[in-house]
């Protein structure tokens, strides 16, 4: 049985479940009174049953000796405190580390988590009385039973075929064991689990007999327990060991077959083998045998409503039918059908655009899920109080944008933990409660989703952002007179400029957000920050829907096509000539009582530009967050859908141009990168 195809379910599946642990622990901690244990309690079984299903044993075993301690304190043996919560995010983290391998390398990787697993034995041996660790309990004496066990599976008779085998093998050194494996009654997935003891058995052994048969078991048509006789030169204690390693297995009978008159020797497995049983040869084996047949990484997916694909077949079923009535029109002269056969594919297109929109969407929350803890261990080692206050979540993003946003919300968010919110003594100096506020928002607005990070802290000195900035040289002391608060706190996002006087671990407020904008900028986004000293800050973050297909504005720059990507533009306006006025060396406009700056497209992209004397100009107004620039063109040939097609690696970094889309003529337009221009 090839477990490979289910490790695509076991990867989305084991995440959810950790999310959802995640979120629990977090509440816990809060309220430890809540009723989430029980939650906990079946996300960690759950989660042993599907990595023992999976061969992954350490995960299976970390998993069973949380259980142990989730179980005592449900039944109120022992109270919750936060060394024991930081105990089980520990063992989340653990679990976590062991799915980002599987993602990686398609195995668990080789970290037993032994420290883990001995501070869980310490909490569970502490509430025993102290009684001695499980591994060095003595085991159970063989006892000599019947053929005929009391087990349903193992009451048949082995045949004088069997036996003439068995004899003959004993004759060379080899041993003949019957093995009754009987599992948890809470066994979902009972075939699969059975693959795994089988694979097990066939490393050390030749299985001679199955009851019941291999295929039915395969079929899952069987209880929960099933018996085969083996052949083999190991010994009955490393089977007692291997099968009890085993997620889900509940008990494991082992008896040694004598030659000749077919009577048994058995040895029941005790529970405390079974819990002692992890990191074995049996998995290094199975590890060996997965890395043979080459480790396969895990792609990326999306889940999908099935409402939606059922909208997406449907509009490609009309697709089919319109080309269908477009081919039986193409040596036809009823121009009035040609013309609706093609008003129609144009409908079918744009809904069929949105319908695949619509399937690369994923709702922030997937990243935003993670932001709490975070916020929990920043906190921690900060001694600070700070509470995460989310909303939004539900907001839909592309799944390319999804993807990449994830490290600079991080790093807003550290900086604001870090540097944003202060001391409780400093905040109730300042007359504020202890415990400080970080909000992150999600918003859609027009084609742009907006992501806010906004914190109640001490805002950006200005004056010291100034101060520094002509320290280091960034800005003399004639540029500051003539710069705004706003000028000054941009100047925040300037590569390795920072306003801290002692560089964290976490962050320095400034330090790394030239980074933030880049990554955003490569994005089609763009990144904003609002302060007010002793009141907080708040970083405004804009995203574009998807990356894929945009709606575009088509200019004409000397003889050559652009495209302006729509959620960029403001106003297209025409001016005269004489409307153009000079400011600091820079060619600038009144509009709407705001002077804003003229670009000359024309020259930034080297294009030879119409010399015609015109009585009036068009300026295309883009928006840059806030900001206003106008774009001088040649002309405008209209708004149109486009799709966005990558420059290529030689090309790529290419300022000014984010990429290039292919028109209806076959021509290529080249997309034009308002972040960089404007």
């Amino acid at each position: 049985m090839d477990m490979s195809q289910y490790l695509e379910i076991f990867i989305d599946e084991s995440k959810e479940h950790l999310q959802s642990m995640n979120e629990c622990l977090l509440q816990l901690e809060k309220d430890p009174a809540s009723d989430v244990l029980n939650e906990i309690f079946r996300v960690a079984h759950t989660l042993k049953g599907m990595s023992g299903t999976m061969g992954f044993s350490r995960m299976a075993k970390l998993t069973h000796d949380m259980e142990d301690i989730l179980s005592i304190l449900r039944s109120g043996e022992i109270k919750i405190n936060p060394e024991l919560v930081d105990l089980l995010f520990q063992c989340l983290d653990a679990l976590e580390k062991y799915v980002d391998n599987v993602v990686n390398t398609s195995n668990e990787g080789d970290n037993d988590n032994d420290d883990i697993i001995r501070a869980l034995k310490n909490v569970k041996d502490n509430n025993q009385g102290g009684a001695a660790p499980a591994a060095e309990k003595t085991a159970a004496k063989p006892v000599t039973v019947a053929v005929n066990s009391a087990n349903p599976t193992a009451n048949f008779q082995l045949n004088e075929y069997d036996m003439n085998v068995i004899n003959k093998a004993n004759e060379i050194g080899v041993n003949a064991f019957k093995i009754t494996v009987i599992l948890n009654k809470g066994c979902l997935l009972k075939s699969a689990r059975s693959f795994i003891i089988f694979q097990t058995l066939e490393r050390y052994s030749e299985i001679i007999k199955s009851e019941p048969k291999v295929e039915d078991i395969e079929d899952e048509k069987f209880d929960f327990e099933f018996t085969v006789v083996v052949l083999s030169k190991e010994s009955q204690e490393l089977f007692n060991k291997e099968l009890n390693s085993i997620a889900e297995v509940e008990e494991v009978i082992i008896n040694r077959i004598e030659p000749g008159s077919g009577a048994v020797e058995a040895q029941k497995a005790s529970p405390d083998a079974k819990a002692s049983a992890s990191g074995t040869d049996a998995q290094k084996g199975h590890e060996d045998n997965k890395q043979a047949t080459g480790a396969k990484k895990a792609g990326k997916t999306v889940r999908v409503d099935i409402d939606r694909l059922d909208n997406l077949m449907n509009l490609v079923s009309e697709l089919i039918i319109i080309k269908t009535r477009l081919d039986g029109l193409k040596d036809s002269d009823d121009k009035q059908s040609s013309d609706e056969a093609i008003e129609y594919l144009e409908r079918i297109s744009t809904s069929l655009h949105d319908a695949v929109m619509k399937v690369r969407m994923v709702p922030v929350e997937t990243v935003f899920n993670r932001f709490p803890r975070m916020i929990r261990d920043i906190a921690k080692d900060l001694g600070k109080e700070i509470n995460l206050i989310m909303s939004g979540e539900e907001t839909e993003l592309d799944r390319t944008v999804i993807d990449e946003i994830g490290d600079p919300l991080i790093h807003c968010l550290r900086n604001s933990a870090d540097h944003g919110i202060e001391s409780p003594q400093k905040r109730l100096q300042a007359g504020k409660p202890e415990a400080g506020n970080i909000y992150l928002r999600a918003y859609q607005s027009g084609n742009n989703v907006i992501i806010e990070v906004e914190d109640d802290g001490n805002g950006i000195n200005v004056e010291k952002v100034r101060r520094k900035a002509i320290e280091k040289g960034v800005i003399n002391e004639n540029t500051a007179k003539n710069m705004s608060k706003k000028d000054f706190v941009n100047l925040l996002f300037k590569p390795s400029f920072s306003t801290a006087d002692k560089v964290t671990d976490l962050s320095g407020r400034g330090v790394g957000l030239d980074v933030v904008k880049t990554k955003i900028e490569a994005l089609g986004g763009s990144i904003e920050v609002e302060t007010e000293e002793g009141k907080g800050s708040r970083f405004i973050i804009q995203l574009p829907l998807t990356l894929a297909i945009i709606q575009a504005l088509m200019v004409m720059i000397g003889q050559e096509k652009y495209a302006i990507p729509l959620s960029n533009v403001h106003k297209i306006q025409y001016i005269a000539p004489n409307e153009i006025k000079m400011v600091q060396e820079q060619e600038v406009i009144l509009y709407r009582n705001n002077v804003i700056p003229i670009i000359r497209l024309d020259k930034v992209l080297d294009s030879k530009a119409d010399e015609t004397p015109k009585k009036q100009l068009t300026v295309v107004i883009v928006k840059k967050g806030e900001k206003l620039s106008g774009f001088m063109v040649d002309s405008f040939i209209g708004q149109q859908e486009i799709v966005i097609k990558s420059l290529g690696k030689l090309l790529q970094g290419i300022k000014s141009i984010s990429g290039a889309t292919i028109l209806g003529d076959g021509n290529v337009a080249l997309i034009l990168d308002v972040n960089s221009l404007a």
